[in-house]
């Protein structure tokens, strides 16, 4: 394991970079360390998980054929016990099935070997952004829809004093539904907009992260999230209040 976490009292990135090939390893963190982040480096899946948990960093950079524990496995617990960490999968496996698995385990994206570390390097950079861990912006406006309430410089999702954290990609989704109530958006519309690309195949990987953001609701706001509707053989919408 090499480097260390983000320090609170800077402002470089800590990225979390799990990698059994030394030659990747060294070559990602030698590019990461040049634009100015902290990479710390593990070797197994195990040791990633650890630490992971054990500090919390900007990104998480998980390739997906990992010893110990596979990388998939790595970011299904991570996700589920920092369900607002940024995730980024690394694979020699560039299938479109493979990227499709590894958006439904949680990953916010999904970068096929053989890449450049700068390529890497402007995918984080772009993760951060989405998460609200770039440059300082000026504030943005809260969302509201009835009685929830975006808040996008914190990253949650508030009904009364109970909030939910949110991934860059639920924050994504939200942004995106929240401004539009009662606008049915179909899986090729948030696929385009939030992911940046368009391809039927991909249309499970919107259905989980809907899933997912769905059963948070739930569990912290105590109540069926019914605020997100599914338009059957279309998309989903967020429903408007006042056209009900």
């Amino acid at each position: 394991m090499a480097g260390g976490p983000e320090d609170s009292g800077t402002r470089a990135a800590a990225i979390l970079l799990v990698e059994d090939d030394r030659h990747i390893q060294r070559s990602v963190s030698y590019q990461l360390q040049r634009q100015g982040y902290k990479v710390t480096c593990c070797d197994d899946g195990e040791a990633g998980l650890e630490e992971a948990l054990r500090r919390r960093y900007s990104v998480a950079v998980l390739d997906v054929m990992l010893p110990k524990l596979d990388g998939l496995s790595l970011c299904k617990q991570l996700r589920a016990a920092r369900r607002e960490q940024p995730i980024i999968l690394i694979s020699a496996r560039g299938s479109d099935l493979d990227k499709i698995t590894g958006l439904e385990f949680g990953a916010d994206d999904y970068l096929a070997k053989p890449f450049s570390p700068a390529e890497l390097e402007a995918r984080i950079r772009a993760l951060r952004r989405r998460a609200g861990g770039g440059e300082v912006s000026a504030p943005s406006e809260l969302l509201q829809v009835d009685d929830l309430v975006l808040d996008r410089d914190r990253h949650q999702l508030r009904k009364g004093e109970a909030a939910v954290r949110l991934t860059p990609k639920e924050l994504a989704l939200l942004k995106l539904m929240m401004s539009a109530p009662g606008r049915v958006f179909t899986r090729e519309n948030l696929l385009a907009q939030v992911w940046g690309f368009t391809y039927d195949g991909y249309h499970r990987a919107v259905d989980a992260h809907i899933n997912r953001l769905k059963s948070k609701m739930l569990e912290q706001f105590g109540e069926g999230p019914d605020c997100i509707e599914g338009v059957y053989g279309v998309g989903y919408r967020f429903r408007d209040p006042v056209q009900e």
